[in-house]
């Protein structure tokens, strides 16, 4: 069988990648080691599918922090509000949540997954499922076939690579493409987990003292060795048995995996504002007015409402302060330390969950080697990148689906095109 295009891998990136070649009137194979399409996407945005993020270009590139500015020339072929357009055209209608967060408005993603596939089977692609690939095979200077585990050889004049990268595997994203953009020259950029809960081997933390608490628009910090700060992201968290996790450990994730690496240690420090509205000065004061005030009633019911209960009794006793404690008998420098750790709760951290317990995986083909307007490759004709396998990482939000769609759309289109040369 020849074909004038193959996509392997159906989640996002493939499914867009082949539904753009159809679209260009190619003869697609879209071929999937799973037994079903879009198992990633069915899972995303809490199985409500985040199809992508309307926040203006600029502000998407902010927040994919791994290589985003590669998707400037992307974007002007292919941009949200596009992405917006299509899935109207295909009847799922959109609403827009907090921070530009697009979802369906059935809230769910099998919605989405279906009119995916409905595309598809309207193109004439033809789907293959369970049918995982044993090797891409180039000449010197071009792909010439597939090659089936089952032993069955596939001609095709170009293939797209939207295997996608090594995290959440049970949906098929195993790190299968790696080897064969290897074996076309291409670089693998140094793999690490992203949008992943953080350890911690601190003594609180391993006897559970604040497992299950939550946090509220906390601002969340990784320092330096030298007490610099990183980066600060703020929103919620919640303290693990394992360490901490929530929208804002899993952005800070990244960052403690690379400075781990760069300074050459296996600990960084995190610091916690649990009131990132005020500065410690003010904070300081209006706590004393208010125990001034009430002044025989235990500081801990002065201060109820302050921070959440299991938190300010945790702050408390790590600061030597008694829960039942008045104001009269309370030293002015215990309360100017435990202020502080309202305002920058400091411990270690010691890593992060693996790269497969991760959202998002960091690293993979290095964009240097991609053509931005086109996903093709600079060193084998006929071979395209789409998805999670490019060295692009985003926060979660929309942005890599959005990544996804968008680098999908040019490697279908361009795929398509080229074959039809």
């Amino acid at each position: 069988m020849k074909y004038d295009v193959v996509v392997i891998g159906g989640g996002p990136s493939g499914l867009m990648a082949s539904i753009a070649a159809g679209e260009k009137g190619a003869r697609v194979l879209l071929l999937d080691k799973g037994n079903k399409l879009g198992r990633k996407l069915a899972i995303s945005g809490g199985g409500r599918c985040n199809v992508t993020n309307r926040l203006p270009i600029d502000e998407i590139i902010k927040h994919i922090p791994g290589n985003g500015r590669f998707l400037y020339s992307a974007f002007s072929e292919f941009s949200n509000e596009d992405i917006i357009r299509f899935f109207e055209n295909l009847g799922i209608q959109l609403k827009e949540e907090d921070h530009g967060r697009m979802f369906p408005i059935t809230d769910k993603a099998q919605s989405v997954v279906d009119a995916l596939i409905s595309e598809l089977k309207r193109l004439n692609v033809e789907i293959r499922t369970n049918e995982p690939v044993k090797d891409v095979i180039y000449d010197e200077e071009k792909v010439t076939s597939i090659e089936l585990v089952n032993g069955e050889t596939i001609l095709t004049k170009a293939v797209v690579l939207a295997v996608g990268g090594k995290s959440v595997p049970h949906t098929g994203s195993t790190g299968d493409g790696y080897a064969w953009a290897e074996n076309a020259g291409h670089t693998i950029t140094e793999l690490f987990p992203t949008e992943v809960p953080i350890t911690s081997n601190e003594p609180f933390i391993q006897e559970k003292a604040l497992q299950g608490l939550s946090l509220r628009d906390v601002a969340l910090s990784v320092l330096n060795p030298k007490g610099k700060t990183i980066i600060t992201h703020k929103m919620d968290m919640i303290f693990t048995h394992f360490g901490i996790s929530g929208p804002a450990v899993l952005r800070c994730s990244q960052y403690v995996v690379k400075a781990m690496k760069k300074f050459k240690t296996n600990s960084i420090t995190v610091s916690i504002d649990a009131l990132p509205d005020q500065n410690e000065e003010q904070l300081f004061q209006s706590i004393v007015k208010d125990l001034k005030q009430d002044s025989k009633k235990a500081i801990k019911n002065v201060l109820k409402g302050l921070l959440p209960e299991r938190y300010l009794l945790f702050l408390l006793e790590k600061n030597q302060i008694d829960s039942l404690v008045t104001y009269d008998n309370l030293s002015n420098e215990k309360l100017r330390s435990f202020v502080q750790d309202c305002k920058q709760f400091q411990f270690q951290v010691h890593g992060t969950l693996s790269i497969e317990k991760a959202f998002v995986t960091g690293g993979g083909v290095s964009v240097k080697e991609i053509h931005p307007k086109e996903m093709s490759s600079k060193l084998k004709a006929g071979l395209y990148f789409c998805g999670e396998i490019l060295d692009i990482h985003g926060y979660t939000g929309g942005y890599n689906i959005t990544s996804a769609l968008v680098t999908g759309r040019l490697a279908g289109t361009n795929a398509a095109i080229y074959s039809k040369e």
